[in-house]
């Protein structure tokens, strides 16, 4: 995948000296403002208006797109306009200059915004990216690494990953890239998941001896494979999508995959059971990312993500944390701690990176903005009582947190 580049257009030539002789063939038309007395800037730009309505009524009346010396001549003319299409024969495309369009932002919104995404076409993620970003150009990458790096280096805008399933739990690689890269948390959206069983066209239940997916979704599906009496090897699978699309390149008869209905019509494949998943309440929370932070606000419900640790024994440190957000009345979302484990993190404090050893990380979700002073308080005294303390982002909290015309107004 290549990124887009810029590329700025040289400056070309612009007003000729009368005299200078012009390369042959190439459809010239030579004028001039011989004659003319200029006494200002503005009468020079006068007469070259007028230069410039005369060379356009030539060039309408030519009848093969150019204008010929000798009527050029007539009217006193000794000025090179050379359309682009004469040089080298028509076949020379000279770069474009840039427009101011190029130089702004990235869009908030629209088909013009580029969201990367884990998997295939297909994957449950390209529906999240398309209903947090709607009309969106999904960008698919073979793994979350990818995707913060596809963002980082201006090759998609945002980026939509999970970071949580109602029944598997969070899913700690993303959290752990959070720390490793610069982006930050700008939204959430959450997408209700309904499993399927694929398999070729033709391909009956008793026929299937294996069944691969994902991990998450094998496990969300045991029970119901059991109940339908699939006697078949469970194989994990990179992603949904993506075993949607081995089986259908092989032509694997004796394989199913566990996927989304989208994945069916995508590789070619048979819908042998719908809504396969335990818990109809299987639902994944991904969270949107983006290069730059959302402004602080207080006209509305916010919702922030932090991360802290400590390196040294004790168990009085959480205590304390949380203490800091119960005296000011900051109602907590989510707490989840991680074992330490030596880590590659970016340091907001320099721009270089620092290995961390921790004894836990933990993951908090509270229910305020960081422009409240509550929160900065709160904020300030949980730094005295940990080694390490980052805030991952915040987004505005609610059902429609997801609406990428919403957070136009937050992002800066």
């Amino acid at each position: 995948m290549a990124a887009l580049s810029l590329v700025k257009a040289p400056i070309g030539q612009g007003l000729r000296p009368a005299g200078h002789n012009p390369r042959r063939g190439g459809g010239v038309v030579r004028c001039s403002l011989q004659g003319a007395v200029v006494g200002s800037r503005t009468e020079w730009l006068a007469s070259c208006a007028v230069l410039s309505s005369k060379v356009a009524a030539l060039v309408s009346h030519s009848t093969n797109g150019h204008v010929a010396a000798a009527a050029a001549a007539a009217n006193g003319a000794m000025l090179d306009l050379v359309p682009v299409s004469s040089i080298n024969g028509g076949s020379r495309n000279l770069p474009a200059p840039l427009r101011i369009a190029d130089l702004c932002p990235a869009p908030m919104h629209g088909s013009e915004l580029r969201v990367a995404y884990q998997g295939v076409p297909g994957a449950y993620s390209e529906k999240a990216a398309g209903k947090a970003y709607l009309g969106c150009d999904a960008v698919p990458c073979d793994q979350f690494d990818v995707a913060f790096q596809a963002v980082e280096n201006w090759i998609a805008d945002r980026a939509v990953l999970p970071v949580e399933n109602s029944l598997g739990g969070s899913i700690h690689r993303n959290y752990d890239l959070l720390l490793r890269h610069r982006l930050h948390i700008v939204g959430e959206v959450q997408l209700p998941v309904h499993h399927c069983l694929l398999a070729l066209p033709g391909v009956r239940k008793e026929n299937i001896t294996r069944v691969i997916s994902h991990p998450q979704a094998l496990a969300q599906c045991e029970h119901t494979l059991t109940r339908m009496g699939l006697n078949a090897a469970r194989e994990a699978f990179d992603d949904t999508a993506g075993a949607a699309e081995y089986i259908a390149a092989n032509g694997l008869r004796d394989t199913a995959a566990i996927a989304s209905s989208r994945a069916a019509e995508l590789y070619g494949m048979e819908v042998l059971a719908a809504g396969i998943q335990d818990d109809c309440g299987n639902v994944t929370r991904f969270v949107m990312l983006a290069r730059e932070p959302i402004v602080p606000r207080m006209d509305r419900p916010f919702k922030t993500s932090i991360v802290f640790a400590h390196d040294k024994e004790g168990t009085s440190m959480l205590f304390k944390v949380l203490s800091a957000f119960a005296f000011r009345d900051i109602s907590l979302t989510k707490i989840e701690s991680r074992p330490y484990r030596p880590i590659r993190l970016v340091d907001d404090a320099s721009s270089g990176t620092a290995t961390k050893t921790f004894e836990y990380m933990f993951y908090v979700d509270f229910q305020a903005s960081l422009a409240d002073p509550r929160v900065q308080n709160a904020l300030a005294e949980v730094q005295e009582f940990t080694s390490f303390l980052r805030v991952l982002g915040e987004l505005p909290h609610g059902h429609d947190s997801h609406d990428c015309r919403l957070l136009h107004h937050y992002i800066t």
